[in-house]
């Protein structure tokens, strides 16, 4: 057992680690005191764990109205271990307790921060979790600002930190529902200090710890930065103000209709945002405009930055096979971005984890139509949510049945671990022979 154990590395250790974040998660949300009346459901305890591990947000029930404060505090406890990734907090408690780091634990951290190298990332990790305090204390200072004059002292601060611990981890659980059930931010959509401080959070959780790593150490010196961080945050910029547009243009006459200016201008941005993973909503999901709908499902699609909080196939491998299409079609010998060559092996893993999350998608997708009878575009935004890790719905998450339901847990599992992550740790790793097959041309497109 120990000897098949080892042989899954580093990769099939993180992906192990969160399948038992989701079993204990599950155990506990099933005790009676994890609901307000005392229910048991070993499905929605499953359901409602993988999705806290996995940074998600799909709920089969309101998180506000069904969970208890003991439930809650699972579900938050899990947001955050699923968010910065178990090892990182291992790690960060070993320094605390001065604990020598071997050599096989930094690779495994190496690993789970997706860091480009493994030297310094005990120290990346104590960066990770301090600026996690810092970030998510800031986030809940601003937003007890508005919900202490609403709720109260307890529950407004309550509210501040259990909202920005979700967004920053790009979660989507909220506690609205004491309001309206399934309701999200749809009742901030016009106030700037809640709609903008969660937007800060999704995108500072979303860019990744090399990118904070950069700006840290090299300050806002762009030209300085590792090509990683100079995508990521040029793309960043790219898909924010660009999707923004896109919804303001696409959604006149839908739920933009009734909104002022500035809420239409902020319910852009926030549906730009929040679309690539964090899965928070201030106008209905179910009533967006099908150009929306889809736009959404590419924002998901694509998620954030390696090595965050963020899901989706993330914004390197994205525009890794964007640029790699392109220097094709212009017939150039190599693929180039910010005056840098891209490695082959990178287009190889990048066109390969596409290809493995469609393939997913596609089969998911299949299967929940053969077995249920929804719409067309709700089938495929639910899947893409899942894998995406977002937590956007159009309102079928609730109506699923066991095995619809199974599917969208190994969806949001995937999605978090990462698709080609868990295909490398769970199959046979074959030896590597100097021996290579004849080659020979074929006829391609």
């Amino acid at each position: 057992m120990e000897k098949r154990y080892k042989k899954l590395g580093h990769t099939g250790e993180i992906a192990i680690s969160f399948i038992l974040i989701i079993m204990i998660g599950t155990i506990l949300l099933s005790l009676p005191i994890a609901t307000r009346d005392g229910s048991v459901n070993f499905f929605t305890s499953l359901f409602t764990a993988t999705s806290s591990t996995c940074v998600t947000g799909l709920v089969v029930v309101d998180t506000c109205t069904h969970w208890s404060a003991f439930g809650q505090l699972v579900i938050l406890s899990m947001i955050q271990i699923g968010g910065l990734g178990f090892l990182t907090i291992g790690v960060y408690v070993s320094v605390l307790l001065r604990k020598h780091i071997g050599l096989a634990r930094r690779e495994a951290l190496h690993e789970s921060v997706n860091t480009i190298q493994t030297a310094g990332v005990v120290r990346l990790a104590k960066k990770i979790i301090q600026g996690t305090i810092i970030f998510e204390s800031l986030g809940a200072l601003l937003l007890s600002i508005r919900f202490v004059p609403e709720y109260g002292w307890g529950k407004g601060i309550y509210y501040g930190v259990f909202h920005s611990i979700s967004a920053f981890c790009n979660a989507g659980f909220d506690l609205f529902g004491i309001k309206t059930p399934f309701n999200s931010f749809a009742d901030y959509v016009g106030d700037p200090l809640v709609t903008i401080t969660i937007m800060c959070l999704i995108v500072i959780g979303g860019i990744g710890f090399i990118v904070w790593e950069d700006v840290s150490t090299k300050g806002f010196r762009f030209h300085k930065y590792l090509l990683h961080s100079k995508i990521v945050l040029a793309a960043t910029a790219v898909l924010i103000f660009g999707s923004a547009l896109l919804f303001w243009i696409f959604e006149h006459g839908y739920t933009l209709d009734g909104l002022n200016a500035s809420e239409q201008i902020l319910s852009s941005f926030f549906s730009s945002i929040t679309a690539r993973t964090a899965g928070f909503n201030t106008v209905d999901t179910a009533s967006l405009s099908n150009s929306s709908k889809l736009l959404t499902m590419i924002l998901m699609f694509i998620g954030g930055a390696s090595g965050s909080t963020a899901g989706g196939i993330k914004i390197t491998t994205f525009v890794v096979v964007i640029v790699s299409g392109v220097s094709m079609m212009r017939n150039r010998q190599a693929a180039e971005i910010f005056g840098r060559r891209l490695p082959s092996e990178s287009i190889r893993k990048a066109t390969t984890i596409i290809l493995i999350n469609l393939s997913l998608i596609l089969i998911s997708a299949f299967i929940i139509f053969s077995i249920q009878t929804f719409p067309f575009e709700n089938v495929l935004f639910e899947v893409f949510s899942a894998i995406g890790t977002v937590g956007m719905s159009t309102g079928i998450t609730r109506d699923l049945n066991v095995v619809s339901k199974v599917i969208i847990i190994l969806l949001m599992y995937c999605g978090r671990v990462g698709s080609l992550s868990f295909a490398i740790a769970f199959t046979r790793r074959n030896k590597v022979t100097r021996v290579t097959s004849p080659k020979e041309k074929i006829v391609v497109g």
